[in-house]
């Protein structure tokens, strides 16, 4: 099962016209939650979907002042190397099926994590000892 764990940049297409967004992907099993925020008016939303093998699925919900909620659904593939995907969104077939695709950002907050507590851990007391407080 792929794992998309992680901080994405992408593109939809609405009418020919292309729209950045960054998304933040939480996956737990096959659940999938997260926040896109997207380079346009519409700004930010959530999501809540699934991933089942390679295929991905989730529902984008606007977080709007108005109250008033959009939701789209998104489908897709996501690759064998789990750092890029690809499929289709509609807004309840009101614009059709449109394109959509995101590619995992190489500023990967959870790796950048990693590094930095290997890096600041002491290997042995040796090193700890000479840590000046």
């Amino acid at each position: 099962m792929a794992n998309i764990t992680g901080s994405w940049l992408g593109t939809y297409w609405q009418r020919g016209k292309p729209t950045r967004f960054q998304a933040t992907f939480i996956q737990n099993g096959n659940m999938l939650c997260g926040n896109i925020l997207d380079d346009s008016y519409l700004g930010e939303a959530t999501l809540q979907g699934e991933v089942v093998g390679r295929n991905i699925s989730f529902v984008k919900t606007y977080i709007s002042i108005t109250k008033k909620r959009a939701s789209v659904n998104y489908k897709g593939t996501i690759s064998e190397d789990d750092n890029s995907m690809q499929g289709k969104w509609d807004f309840f077939g009101m614009l059709g099926f449109q394109n959509w695709e995101a590619h995992r950002n190489a500023e990967n907050l959870e790796d950048e994590l990693r590094k930095y507590i290997t890096v600041q851990v002491p290997k042995n007391i040796k090193e700890l000892e000479s840590i000046k407080v």
